[in-house]
């Protein structure tokens, strides 16, 4: 498979054809729609735009844990929305106090969207394991509400996982050859925990922290009950317990990401860093 990151004018393009495919055509209009770009421009290019057909019965579980985003909640709602795949969204407030639960509940009962809440703000983890309790998909991804991550790569995010080639697909946020710059202390201690995660579970990932995590839903269904961390060591957490499963295949694909300071809301902490490192001892 080639994993060749694509440029930024060939990302806006596969970007605005799945965005044309999503809006216009139905789910078998788009599937025919896609036969005929593979004729006219070969199913590899195809593939490497993240234009290919869908499987008629499948579903992608969006699991979307928040927290106090008021400001990009519901930007971000919408942007998944328009992903062109079958989906289910799984939006989890944790405790928000900030007018960000008012938003979601605007939501409830809306179809294709579920809408959970936590009484009191209990971490990212908890939120991720409420979701993973009623997400019914073929595959589960999670997603941020912070715009940070874009929704749009979720289609070259789950090929490798339609065509058999992986089980679990992690978007690397510093394998794209364009990637905006990080903060060297950010970006250094992920890298230390990348390293210690991989040395206890010998992958060989670039990115454990990353929020984008593509899993089959068998297998989120077979470990959701073991999980126990409640805040961002789920992120540790659930690599070691697939790691420990016999024969689940990793895969990493690049993946753009835009982060924010602390000022604009980034919730992670040194403290956070320091758990990473106790759930790679425990776990």
């Amino acid at each position: 498979m080639n994993d060749k990151p694509l440029s930024a004018s060939d990302a806006d393009l596969a970007e605005q054809m799945r965005w044309l495919l999503h809006a216009n055509l139905d789910q078998d209009s788009r599937q025919e729609t896609v036969r005929l770009l593979q004729q006219l421009l070969t199913p590899a290019v195809c593939r490497r735009l993240g234009l290919y057909p869908i499987p008629d019965d499948f579903l992608l579980s969006v699991i979307v844990p928040i927290y106090n985003e008021v400001h990009t909640v519901e930007r971000l709602i919408e942007r998944v929305r328009e992903v062109p795949i079958p989906l289910e969204i799984i939006l989890v407030d944790d405790g928000s106090t900030d007018g960000t639960r008012e938003l979601v509940d605007k939501w409830a009962g809306t179809e294709a969207i579920q809408v959970l809440r936590h009484a009191r703000n209990r971490g990212k983890g908890a939120a991720i394991r409420t979701g993973m309790a009623t997400a019914q998909g073929d595959v589960v991804v999670f997603q941020d509400a912070d715009l940070e991550y874009d929704p749009s790569e979720y289609p070259l995010l789950l090929l490798p996982i339609l065509e058999n080639q992986a089980d679990v697909v992690y978007g690397s946020r510093f394998s794209s050859q364009s990637r905006s710059v990080p903060k060297y202390w950010h970006h250094t201690v992920n890298r230390l925990v990348t390293l210690f995660s991989n040395m206890s579970t010998n992958l060989k990932l670039t990115d454990v922290e990353t929020c984008y995590k593509l899993i089959r839903g068998d297998l989120v269904r077979q470990i959701a009950p073991q999980l126990r961390e409640e805040g961002f060591g789920i992120e540790i957490e659930i690599t070691a317990r697939l790691a420990k499963i016999p024969g689940v295949r990793f895969h990493e694909r690049p993946i753009s990401y835009t982060p924010r300071t602390q000022g604009e809301g980034k919730k992670i902490r040194w403290q956070d860093g320091v758990r990473a490192l106790w759930c790679i001892l425990k776990y």
